[in-house]
């Protein structure tokens, strides 16, 4: 594999098969650790952890119920980090996510009160059920891992996630987000129903709530951290970087899409398939990973043609077609 593409042009050093073989028994420990409390959804811990470390956001579009705040509580304690819950509803104004300035009558100065959202792990619970003004409070943050009240600019803890939910049935008094807010999200998913051998696991430890029972920690927060940056090594070959440019080209071009993936999507996939390549133990991307991850970093960030909609088209079955139409590295090499 050839030396990373880099978009600055600083040296760095590659990263070394030892420190790959720890990042992926720590994301191993990691994954286990969550799923003592989340039964029956590696695939979902291990998206969740993928987005964590590579300094992403999670939207999952679930029904009640299905352990959504379980999944952010049991990540931010595995690694000693904090987590809040803003349940979110039409009368949520701004100030109670960011936090607001107050006045001190004392001391005769205003004082910032921190909202929930100075958390490791925010929780944002039914999201579009918020007015947009509200919802739009979350872009700075979810961008820049900082907020600014009345001039002055706060940083909120590292590392930093936001996991946003939403119904898929229950649309009444919703507002529909817009796509500069889906943009912000890594990755979207669905947790979904348990299996029958899970949910008698839930059911046998029913005595216990789930809120109640603590993970220990695995890793503390400055090693959550080490952890992002040995992802940020991991090589990306220029021909794999050609074929995400290819496939976000095709999403912009399919027949059945409005407005295609943005370059932040395409930023999303590279950063995402590092980390998911350092988890399995490489060095290097390959275009596995790629494949793996463009379904969940990718359809949530396409706009459908409303004909295509009322035809059944889903934004997920169009990226599964254009993975089929676009030819991996390894095979257009050989071809």
């Amino acid at each position: 594999m050839s030396t990373t593409a880099r978009g600055d042009a600083q040296d760095f050093a590659p990263l070394t098969l030892e420190e790959a073989a720890w990042f992926r028994q720590v994301f191993t420990r990691l994954s286990d650790n969550i799923e003592t409390i989340v039964l029956g959804k590696p695939h979902v811990v291990r998206l969740a952890l993928t987005a964590l470390v590579s300094e992403g956001h999670l939207l999952l579009e679930d029904f009640p119920g299905t352990g959504k705040t379980s999944l952010a509580r049991s990540i931010a304690q595995t690694f000693e980090g904090t987590s809040n819950r803003i349940q979110f509803t039409p009368d949520l104004l701004p100030g109670d996510v960011t936090g607001m300035s107050m006045y001190d009558q004392k001391n005769g100065i205003f004082e910032f009160h921190t909202g929930p959202v100075f958390a490791n792990v925010l929780l944002a619970d039914e999201i579009n059920r918020a007015s947009p003004k509200t919802q739009s409070a979350l872009l700075e943050v979810m961008e820049e891992s900082r907020v600014t009240v009345d001039g002055v600019t706060h940083s909120v803890p590292q590392p930093f996630m936001v996991i946003a939910t939403q119904n898929p049935i229950e649309q009444a008094g919703t507002y529909r987000l817009p796509e500069a807010q889906l943009d912000r999200f890594m990755l979207k998913t669905s947790l979904g129903y348990p299996d029958s051998v899970s949910t008698r696991k839930i059911l046998e430890g029913a005595r216990v709530s789930s809120h109640h029972r603590t993970l220990p920690a695995v890793l503390s927060s400055a090693d959550t951290l080490s952890m992002i940056e040995t992802a940020k090594r991991v090589e990306t070959d220029p021909a794999i970087l050609d074929y995400v440019s290819r496939i976000v080209d095709a999403t912009r071009d399919a027949s059945e899409v409005r407005l295609g993936s943005s370059v932040r999507g395409a930023l999303a996939l590279v950063r995402a398939s590092m980390t998911w390549a350092a988890s399995e133990g490489r060095t290097f991307v390959l275009p596995d990973d790629v494949k793996a991850l463009a379904e969940p970093v990718l359809a949530h960030r396409l706009v459908l043609d409303p004909e295509a909609e009322f035809d059944g088209v889903t934004a997920t079955s169009v990226v599964g077609r254009i993975l089929l139409d676009v030819v991996p590295p390894s095979e257009r090499l050989a071809v």
